[in-house]
């Protein structure tokens, strides 16, 4: 299975290297520009099956932004905490921080 993923893993950019097609029965190289010579449906495999193990041991990275307070909030805490001296904000954001970290731990 030729793959976006698998090429750019071997380091090849697209629609710079190469660009893919897919006419209903799979993806296929349509145009090959890389300088570098194209490497075969194997070699592209393997490297999106890399990809595919990188990818999902930083899920939680992906799990947890979309749970973690806004940049906005966290300023906010931030600077009712240090210039307010107010650290309710902050405790409690990190409180929330905490607790996404906790339910989306490192692989």
């Amino acid at each position: 299975m030729i793959t976006s993923q698998g090429l750019e893993k071997l380091g090849f950019t697209p629609e710079i290297d190469f660009s893919l097609q897919d006419d209903g029965q799979g993806a296929y190289i349509r145009k090959w520009m890389s300088e570098s010579s194209q490497p075969t449906e194997t070699e592209i495999e393997a490297a999106h099956a890399e990809w595919e193990a990188e990818h999902a041991a930083t899920q939680y990275q992906r799990d947890r932004a979309v749970e973690y307070p806004s940049i906005e909030e966290l300023v906010v805490a931030l600077w009712e905490g240090v210039v307010e001296e107010r650290m309710a904000a902050v405790t409690k954001l990190e409180t929330l921080r905490q607790a996404v970290k906790a339910k989306y731990p490192k692989g």
